[in-house]
């Protein structure tokens, strides 16, 4: 028998309990699952932020050597609250695309 191209829907987990467990997900292939690439694109933007923060602090103080950093953690932080941004805009374009097709 061919094998079928189709993979079977997977009943979704209840709204309630999506956070509540930690557990690793992956999809079949062993790629990381969409909620995961979200948490490290979020956690990126976080640290990209903090450091920004202390190099500004550092400059501010006198403590840094090179003053060129500032700037590169600057357009850093930038790059990736716009990756953050158009990984949202893009999953609000899929979910509404999703919804499209279902009604």
């Amino acid at each position: 028998m061919a094998q079928m191209f189709i993979t079977p829907i997977i009943p979704m987990e209840s709204i309630g309990s999506i956070g509540s467990e930690k557990k690793v997900t992956a999809g079949r292939d062993g790629s990381p699952d969409f909620r995961d690439i979200f948490k490290e694109a979020i956690q990126n933007v976080k640290s990209t932020d903090e450091d920004l923060m202390v190099q500004e602090y550092l400059l501010s103080t006198g403590q840094i050597d090179d003053p060129h950093t500032v700037p590169a953690a600057a357009a850093k932080a930038q790059l990736s609250a716009e990756f953050l941004a158009s990984l949202r805009t893009k999953a609000l374009e899929a979910y509404n695309e999703i919804i499209r097709i279902g009604i």
